[in-house]
């Protein structure tokens, strides 16, 4: 139980035994929540966690819904010849799946085999999960849908500061910033609470929707889809052609900034507007201001990452943010707003497909040598680094590629781009398992599904968007049928040769290896340990162990204070281009459809649909047109359409939004079969981060000729 302490007080009405203190299901935000038993469940209270501050979205208020719903998935399953699922044994479901894994290894060699893991899991289940592909099955085919999310900010950060996390100080130094700017993100929808921390704020907007975060801005700048990263340059340009860089900061702290400028010197604020639409007043109101601020920060988002040059348009923004001096200053920063639940930790601990846990490069001999050390390994077996996530996806089956996938906490399905053709390679696979916790589409497709415990039948920790590792604590027993992602990755390794002990079960004996595993590494865990985090403190990695004898490391809540990770201690400006989306609008396809989330769902909507609460408030697709728009097309309010593009076409029903730009349509990506918004999106990946092209799709607006 976690100690009484300011931050995460009891409620009044609870005793020692009937509540425990944990953290809410969903995003990074990772808000205090506290758990009482309710008859045969939970019920959930807020709590005045420093994040959230006593506030819940209605996800986290409706998290314990899940637990007993009655789809829920219970016992193992395994699919017949004719394509249904039947409940079976767990001896059976692990050795059927143990089987087939075993026979597409010896036939096929150990990269015929893929593993695809979640910014959901625990850190405990990320880190087992690296470990079994790498050792109990010695393939490199390993990624996970992070690469979907987070991955062009850490490509960008890792650059400029010799470090990602997402953000280097603690989520309340926002509530003490003058200026923020945010750049393709809509926190008052994706994450509530934390606009509690933005209230005093003056708030820049970047997004070319009128947002309900856009409808509290000081200035919303409406950039057309896809030129975020021209308007970063030109953002720069002004800052140092009116004189309001930091030159003291530039000199002292970073590196590169001549050939960052030779790149932006091209961008005057005229240019910037012809290719974007923002104003030119615009522009400059938004760099004095920032410029203006004793406090200010840059946040970016998926708006401005999920691009085929969602790095370099990152880049560009810390760019902005170092030449202001913000990074590593006191009260101001650079940072980008996680979404997954544990998007930070999941990043850290080994489920990429080129890292180690430590946020340590897998090509990097130390750390082979040093993760192979604690795993009772030779360096050597360690396979090399895989592919990304959607290259992984788009494989599956063909020659070369893996004919079997494991998938944890993940539905692919209709969170991958192109999906109707990643749906097709998911179905070529000779064996496709899945572990989850509800019957998810990808779950659907598996021949194999073994049921896992959900966030509040499980131990473990979670390391939230400000880098603070967090304890999940078990408030209730699972199901009898249902086991977690740990033990099932035991099984299935026992059942492969390897002994019990190498693949702990138990969450805090996972934890003491992924502490060991961890040491000396970026995202250095050694120092933190369950009794620390149980007796409520507030441990930032990188926390180190302590030498013998010495007090234990504090922690890092803030990052770059003294000097930036590189090893000259600078941090870089790095030289950037726009460049046209990989799709632009034409003849064809007139518009362009971006992609987003909505308040009352969550990711791909496995868990949030299946929640009556969540599914009244937003029963089915939708797709945000401009009234010009639906003209042209002969579409009508509340009537269905299909937004089709070159990959295939969603069937969504008409809202008329005025305040869209004409030229651009917003699809949430929320929901399942004919509208997965995914089914218009393509595979075009930003050449360093590997993220898909989400946010930008040449599309045109059809009427449905079949309304039902």
């Amino acid at each position: 139980m976690e100690r009484a302490r300011a931050g995460t007080s009891r409620p009044d009405s609870a005793s020692p035994s009937s509540i425990v203190a944990t953290h809410c299901a969903y995003c990074a935000l990772q808000c205090g929540t506290w758990l009482g038993r309710k008859g045969d469940g939970v019920e959930v209270r807020p709590s005045d966690f420093p994040v959230n501050r006593g506030g819940l979205c209605q996800k986290g208020w409706t998290a314990p819904e899940l637990l007993g719903s009655p789809v829920r998935l219970l016992r193992p399953l395994l699919r017949r010849s004719d394509g249904s699922q039947t409940p079976v044994g767990w001896k059976t479901a692990l050795g059927t799946a143990a089987a087939g894994l075993r026979r597409i290894r010896e036939e096929h060699g150990p990269d015929a085999v893929g593993v695809f893991g979640g910014g959901g899991l625990t850190n405990e289940k990320a880190y087992l999960l690296g470990k079994f592909a790498r050792v109990a099955l010695g393939t490199s085919r390993i990624d996970y849908n992070g690469r979907f999310c987070m991955s062009s900010a850490a490509a960008a950060t890792n650059a400029a500061f010799g470090l990602d996390r997402g953000l280097p100080f603690p989520v309340d130094d926002l509530s003490r910033a003058e200026v923020v700017l945010l750049a393709g993100a809509n926190p008052a929808v994706t994450m509530p609470p934390l606009m509690r921390h933005l209230t005093d704020a003056r708030l820049i907007v970047l997004d070319p929707r009128r947002t309900r975060t856009a409808e509290a801005a000081a200035l919303h700048l409406r950039p057309r889809p896809g030129t975020d990263l021209a308007l970063a340059l030109g953002l720069l340009h002004l800052a140092v052609t009116e004189g309001l860089t930091d030159e003291d900061y530039i000199q002292r702290r970073t590196a590169g900034f001549a050939e960052a400028w030779q790149r932006a010197v091209a961008w005057w604020p005229e240019r910037v507007e012809q290719v974007t639409g923002v104003p030119v007043e615009a522009q400059r109101e938004a760099v004095r201001m920032l410029a203006g601020a004793r406090r200010a920060h840059v946040l970016t988002g998926r708006g401005a990452e999920q691009h085929s040059k969602g790095a370099d348009t990152v880049s560009a923004f810390v760019n902005l943010a170092l030449a202001l001096g913000l990074p590593g200053r006191p009260g101001s920063g650079y940072g980008t707003l996680t979404g997954q639940g544990n998007g930070q930790g999941g990043r850290e601990m080994g489920q990429k497909a080129d890292q180690l846990p430590g946020y340590r490069p897998l090509t990097d001999p130390g750390a082979r040598s040093h993760v192979a050390g604690v795993w009772g390994v030779a360096p050597e077996s360690l396979p090399g680094p895989g592919v990304s996530a959607y290259e992984l996806l788009d494989s599956l089956g063909r020659p070369g590629g893996p004919r079997a996938l494991l998938v944890f906490g993940s539905n692919p399905v209709v969170s991958a781009p192109n999906a109707a053709h990643i749906a097709e390679r998911l179905a070529a696979l000779d064996l496709l398992i899945v572990a989850d916790f509800m019957p998810s589409e990808t779950a659907r497709l598996a021949h194999v599904v073994l049921p896992v415990t959900q966030w509040a039948e499980e131990e473990g920790t979670m390391t939230s968007l400000e880098g603070r590792v967090l304890r999940r604590r078990r408030a209730l027993p699972p199901p009898p049928e249902v086991r977690s992602d740990l033990d099932v990755l035991q099984g299935l390794a026992v059942r492969l040769g390897r002994s019990p002990g190498e693949f702990p079960a138990v969450a805090r004996d996972a934890f003491e290896e992924l502490r060991r595993a961890t040491r000396g590494g970026p995202a250095d865990y050694s120092g933190i340990s369950y009794e620390r985090l149980d007796a409520g403190e507030a441990l930032y990695w990188p926390c180190p162990q302590a030498p013998e004898g010495g007090p234990p490391h504090p922690g890092t809540p803030r990052l770059f204070l003294d000097r930036f990770a590189h090893p000259d201690g600078r941090a870089r400006f790095l030289p950037v281009e726009h460049r046209d989306a990989a799709e632009t609008a034409d003849t064809a396809f007139p518009l362009y459809a971006t992609t987003g989330r909505v308040s009352a769902h969550y990711q791909s909507g496995a868990q949030t649909r299946h929640v009556p609460q969540l599914l009244a408030a937003e029963p089915e697709p939708f797709v945000e047109v401009h009234p010009e728009a639906a003209e042209r097309a002969g579409v009508r309010e509340g009537e269905r359409a299909k937004v089709r593009s070159a990959h295939g076409a969603v069937v969504a029903r008409v809202r008329l939004e005025p305040t869209l730009p004409a030229d651009t349509v917003f699809v949430p990506f929320h929901f399942a079969g004919n509208g997965r918004a995914n089914l218009i999106t393509g595979g075009a990946l930003d050449p360093v981060s590997r993220m898909p092209e989400f946010k930008v799709t040449a599309v045109r607006l059809e009427p449905c000729e079949d309304p039902a």
